[in-house]
C-alpha cells in the first residue's frame, strides 16, 4: 500500500476582487486599507486588489486521495487605492468605501464557495487538475459577478442599484454567518 503526503500551494493575484477562507473572519474595509498610488486615468476612483491563496495537503493511500483545504484572502494594501483628490465630501467617501466593500464581499463569498465545494468533492490521483478545474470554474463565476456589480452600479454612481446590491450582500452575509455557525456546532 502506497502512502504519500504532499502540500501544494496555488496563489493567484486578482485585481479588483477576491477571497477568504475557513479560519479568516469577514472584515469591514476602512480608508486605511487603501495605500496604493491612484491611477488617474479613466473614471475609476478606487480599486481593491487581493491575493487569493489556496493551499491543500494531500494524504494518499493507493488510488484514494484525501485533501485538506485552506483558503485565504489577503488584501494588497499597496495595490488597493482611492483617488482622494477626486473625493468631494465625506458622504462620497462613504459611498466609495461601501462600493469597494462590495468587491471584498464578493471575494469573501467566492472563498466560502470554494471551500464548501472542494471539501465535498472526492478526488482521484489526478487531484491537481481536478482542484485547478474547480478553482477556475468558481473564480470565473465570481469574476463575472464583480463585472456585473460594477456595470449595474456604474461603479457606485447608480445609488438605486448600489442599494439593491447592498441588500443582497447583507442577506448573503447573514446566511453565510449562520451556515458557518451551524458547521462549527456540527464538528
Amino acid at each position: 500500500m502506497k502512502r504519500r503526503s504532499v502540500s501544494v500551494t496555488l496563489t493567484v493575484l486578482f485585481s479588483t476582487i477576491f477571497l477568504v477562507g475557513n479560519a479568516q473572519p469577514y472584515r469591514v474595509l476602512t480608508v486605511n486599507d487603501f495605500r496604493g498610488i491612484p491611477r488617474r486615468t479613466g473614471a475609476t476612483i478606487a480599486e481593491t486588489s487581493c491575493f487569493v491563496d489556496l493551499k491543500y495537503d494531500v494524504h494518499q493511500e493507493g488510488n484514494n486521495c484525501q485533501l485538506t483545504f485552506h483558503v485565504a484572502l489577503t488584501m494588497d494594501n499597496e495595490r488597493s487605492w482611492i483617488d482622494r483628490s477626486r473625493i468631494t465630501s465625506a458622504a462620497m467617501l462613504a459611498d466609495i468605501l461601501k462600493h469597494e466593500q462590495g468587491h471584498y464581499n464578493i471575494s469573501y463569498f467566492e472563498g466560502q464557495e470554494l471551500l464548501y465545494t472542494l471539501n465535498r468533492m472526492h478526488f482521484s490521483t489526478n487531484y491537481k487538475a481536478e482542484v485547478e478545474g474547480e478553482f477556475d470554474r468558481i473564480h470565473a463565476k465570481y469574476k463575472q459577478l464583480n463585472a456585473d456589480y460594477d456595470d449595474d452600479t456604474l461603479n457606485s454612481k447608480n445609488s438605486v442599484q448600489q442599494t439593491s446590491w447592498d441588500k443582497y450582500f447583507q442577506r448573503k452575509l447573514a446566511y453565510q454567518q449562520s451556515a458557518n455557525h451551524t458547521a462549527l456546532l456540527q464538528r
